[in-house]
Order: C-alpha cells, then sequence, then structure tokens
C-alpha cells in the first residue's frame, strides 16, 4: 500500500513538473531581463554622509559667520528681505510698503517670509532645486546644498525667486507653531551671541 501511494505520488509531482515548467522557466528568464537592464551600483552607506559634509563646507564658504553660526546652532538660515516696495500677504494682496521683513531658509521646506518686529507670517515660498547630476538613487540635495541654493537665490534675485515660486498663505507645508518657535528660539540665540560679544569687549577693554 505505502508502495502505491508512493509512486502515484512521484507520478502526481513528475506531471505537475511538466506543466508548472515551461511557466516557471519564462517567470524566470523575465526576472534575468529586468535585472541585466537595471544598472547595479554598489550601495555606499556613507556617500550621503560625505554629501552632506561637502554641502556644509561649501555654504560655510559662501555665507558670512553669522549666517554659519545660525545654520549650524539652530539648523535654518535668515536672510533679510531687500525688496523696496515689500512682500505682500496672500490672496488679498495687502501691501506692506517700507516694512522691514525677512526669510526662513529651511532644507527641502517652503521658504517662510515675515515680520521680525511682530513675528507675523506672511507667504510659504514654495521652490525646488533638484540634484540633476546624480545617475542613481534620489535626486534630492543633501540639505546644505538645498539651503544654499535657496539662499543664492535670494540674495541675487529675490524678486524673481518670489515671482517664480508657488506662494501659499502660512500654514500650507511649514507648521506655523514651529516656525513660531523658531523663531523664538532665533531671538534667544541672538540675544545670547550679543551678551557673549559684549562681555568680550569690555574684557579687550579692561586688559592691560
Amino acid at each position: 500500500m505505502l508502495l502505491a501511494l508512493t509512486a502515484a505520488f512521484i507520478t502526481i509531482v513528475a506531471l505537475l513538473g511538466e506543466v508548472l515548467w515551461p511557466t516557471i522557466a519564462e517567470q524566470w528568464e523575465r526576472h534575468r531581463a529586468r535585472r541585466a537592464r537595471v544598472p547595479a551600483f554598489d550601495y555606499d552607506p556613507g556617500r550621503e554622509r560625505r554629501a552632506e559634509q561637502r554641502a556644509r563646507e561649501l555654504l560655510r564658504s559662501c555665507v558670512n559667520a553669522e549666517e554659519w553660526d545660525m545654520y549650524r546652532d539652530l539648523g535654518f538660515l535668515r536672510v533679510w528681505g531687500a525688496i523696496a516696495d515689500g512682500p505682500r500677504r496672500g490672496a488679498a494682496r495687502q501691501p506692506l510698503d517700507g516694512a522691514p521683513y525677512a526669510y526662513l531658509i529651511y532644507p527641502h521646506k517652503p521658504i517662510v517670509a515675515f515680520l521680525p518686529q511682530t513675528r507675523r507670517l506672511l507667504n510659504e515660498y514654495c521652490v525646488e532645486f533638484p540634484d540633476e547630476t546624480r545617475p542613481y538613487g534620489s535626486a534630492r540635495l543633501p540639505d546644505s546644498d538645498d539651503v544654499l541654493a535657496k539662499w543664492m537665490a535670494l540674495t541675487g534675485d529675490e524678486r524673481r525667486l518670489v515671482a517664480e515660486s508657488n506662494m501659499h498663505l502660512p500654514g500650507r507645508q511649514v507648521d506655523p507653531k514651529q516656525v513660531k518657535r523658531d523663531l523664538w528660539r532665533l531671538s534667544e540665540w541672538e540675544r545670547q551671541r550679543h551678551a557673549r560679544a559684549r562681555r568680550a569687549g569690555q574684557s579687550n577693554v579692561s586688559a592691560p
């Protein structure tokens, strides 16, 4: 009885093999063809870290000392606005002529315009700078390269960046509460920085 069951099982397996083998072979060949069309790159876990380090060095060489310290300590940059008639608030297009204003630049987030005196948020300006030179992986720039690209665009041609970017009201992509916290952090950072500068100045004056 056992011998008969074993023989029957072997026969069934052989028949299934004859039926399924062409399908299995075809799927395997398709898999091999797909792999042949996609170039393989050895993954280097340190590539992103080294790219960010180079980007930070480049950013440091371009911005001034205060801006670099700000980015190093806080993770964002403030850029003062330079357009004479100032930004305009959202769809209402309310002019703010003559009011000092500034921008916060975050990595891979919209640029946020605000009024420093009141910390009133004005607009978000969505702009992207993809890395089109990379033959593999994501085209997203390292964080510091993205910040540098926005800084160069704002300081080089602010009016053009504002005109060509996608403008939205505050809160579209950047949490207003987070921006308000960052503005408070910035004010505390500046206060401490100025206090250290005053103490250093007094020490230099009192030194013989």
